[in-house]
């Protein structure tokens, strides 16, 4: 199932890429998500973490992980149409 997901992941990703790497190059996640982020993380280290909090931190996470692979793909894309 894991690589299913992966899959899926991996075409959402290419799917967003395409959309428009250069505006995707210039993402950055907004500051009250980012804030968010930074609270969860540390609640968590504390271990103060709610199972509502601890499921947020993931789709968090998740949400992360697709950027990153969508952003690495948009990276090449560019790039690919600079040596062309």
């Amino acid at each position: 199932m894991v690589a299913i997901q992966n899959d899926i992941y991996a075409d959402f990703a290419d799917f967003i890429a395409g959309l428009s790497p250069e505006k995707l190059l210039t993402y950055y996640a907004p500051a009250k998500m980012q804030r968010r982020v930074e609270t969860l993380v540390e609640r968590k280290k504390q271990g103060t973490i709610t199972e509502a909090e601890g499921l947020e931190l993931e789709k968090y996470f998740l949400f992360e992980h697709i950027v990153r692979l969508a952003k690495a793909k948009a990276l090449k894309m560019v790039s690919n149409k600079k040596t062309e």
